[in-house]
């Protein structure tokens, strides 16, 4: 059965209580991440299951509801939005204790800000599956080195979310703001320092969708065609232009 929803390649398919997709040379280091996050006590990610005879890579299952676009309600009260924000806090605290394997290939489609941990690079609700039981974030296959507030910043444009689209624009969005970063527990100096990489990351979605629909390369292009490239744009202009208010939501 194939798999749609958000951007995903093509290829993906569900197999009984597993998953098939294409694999790539950051399968194995993906993979090593995956498996040290369910040795840990980490269920908020599918465990991985190897490799089929059609070297495709093999995910377990996770049964529930993508939270968007369709099912963004699922997030509308406090309680869900802090659990979303403290399954962030608690992967990042999952991952800091894991060694890459030696010079392992990741797929780094975006440079980061540093190498603190391997981050997921896609925290977003399109990510997100809700269960009736357990929460977990899927499409790892982007994970990289990276910081901690580097990916918590992607993450809150979309689950506030931070959006200059009408149809997405929230006038709590502020408040949603600071009761991730509460939920999260970031200090206060990770707060400030958060408030500069929220347009940051924004503008390095656009800056990677411009290049790579300069390139031809699928399936960006065909995203920059759509229309996503002037999204990132218009959300990262909305977001610096709002930098104060932000900063005033988020310290309090």
């Amino acid at each position: 059965m194939p798999l749609n929803g958000g951007n995903m390649s093509s290829g993906v398919v569900r197999a009984g209580d597993t998953v098939r997709r294409p694999a790539g040379p950051w399968t194995p280091a993906v993979h090593a991440l995956l498996t040290h996050l369910h040795n840990v006590g980490f269920h908020g990610a599918p465990r991985p299951l190897g490799i089929d005879e059609r070297g495709r890579e093999v995910l377990a299952f996770i049964p529930g509801t993508i939270a968007w676009p369709g099912h963004f309600h699922l997030l509308e009260g406090d309680s869900p939005l802090r659990r979303a924000a403290r399954l962030i806090r608690d992967f990042h605290d999952a991952v800091a204790s894991f060694t890459p394997p030696p010079s392992a290939p990741w797929q780094a489609l975006i440079p980061a800000d540093g190498d603190e941990i391997i981050a997921h690079n896609d925290l977003a609700p399109w990510n997100l599956v809700i269960g009736d039981h357990r929460w977990a974030f899927i499409d790892w296959d982007t994970a990289a080195p990276g910081t901690r507030l580097w990916d918590l910043a992607y993450a809150a444009h979309g689950f506030a979310p931070l959006s200059a689209n009408p149809a997405f624009q929230r006038d709590d969005a502020d408040r949603r703001l600071r009761l991730i970063a509460d939920a999260y527990g970031l200090t206060e100096q990770q707060r400030l320092d958060i408030i500069p990489l929220l347009g940051h990351r924004t503008q390095a979605m656009h800056t990677f969708l411009a290049r790579q629909a300069a390139q031809g390369t699928q399936p960006w292009a065909r995203l920059w065609q759509q229309g996503h490239g002037d999204a990132w744009k218009a959300d990262t202009t909305y977001i610096t232009q709002h930098e104060d208010h932000w900063r005033q939501a988020i310290l309090g």
